[in-house]
């Protein structure tokens, strides 16, 4: 897939019709006492409508500066993010609560659960607050969990929290989902299952899906590849053939 886009300035940006993120010239630099830090160095991506993408690197690579930039949870030192039509790099604050709110799904490595709340109290924290959002239940079934809509999170095992935690996400339908090593703390085939509810999800809800991992087995499961190295894009791999969640092995 390819972008025949071009940025030309902040008032005037091409996008394809099926682009939904442009990332053009992203630069991420910390600044630690007398110590510089560069994680994203002038960093070019598009990610597009409906994709199921997955970021590979090692620890350091970028990769969750980057995701955290997308997701409007934090700004670049200098670039432009545009979503849709609207640059991100210059929005307001109440602008980006907006477009995290109504736009962005949020999956981490721990599953960041209430635990005094059951698993439908705790999707629809997040339905109270969108838009249009899908009833929590309809959300814990997309996740294979409506039968554990009562239970709590001590009663849950790792990836049933995940599940609960993509539920909440997708609760309100995100255009993207934003998972940062959503397999991390989980084993083998409890891993599998949650990257099954991942793909379930993209290909349902056709809603864009970026997966941050160091594992290099998630790879084969996604349209693009993205490699990520020293704050840098490295690769970037088109799929011919996507292998299916339950074939992954690593």
């Amino acid at each position: 897939m390819t972008s025949t886009s071009q940025t030309q300035d902040s008032s005037e940006i091409l996008v394809s019709s099926a682009s939904l993120f442009q990332v053009r010239g992203v630069t991420k630099t910390y600044v630690m006492g007398e110590v510089t830090v560069e994680a994203l160095r002038s960093v070019d991506l598009d990610l597009y409508e409906g994709e199921f993408v997955v970021l590979l690197g090692p620890s350091g690579s970028g990769k969750s500066t980057l995701l955290n930039i997308l997701g409007g949870l934090d700004v670049p030192s200098s670039g432009q993010v545009i979503f849709q039509r609207q640059d991100l790099t210059t929005a307001n604050d109440r602008t980006l609560t907006r477009f995290r709110r109504q736009s962005v799904g949020f999956v981490f490595q721990f599953y960041n659960l209430i635990p005094s709340l059951t698993a439908r109290e705790n999707v629809a924290l997040v339905t109270d607050i969108a838009p249009q959002p899908m009833h929590p239940r309809e959300a814990l079934e997309r996740v294979q969990l409506g039968n554990r809509i009562n239970h709590f999170p001590a009663q849950l095992s790792g990836g049933e929290q995940q599940r609960v935690a993509i539920a909440r996400a997708i609760a309100k339908r995100p255009q993207v989902l934003l998972c940062d090593e959503p397999t991390g703390a989980l084993d083998f085939q409890t891993g599998k299952l949650v990257l099954e509810a991942l793909a379930q999800v993209n290909q349902d809800l056709g809603t864009t899906t970026a997966v941050i991992t160091h594992n290099a087995g998630i790879a084969a499961m996604a349209d693009r590849v993205i490699t990520m190295r020293s704050g840098e894009i490295v690769t970037v791999q088109q799929n011919e053939t996507k292998v299916s969640p339950g074939e992954l092995e690593w």
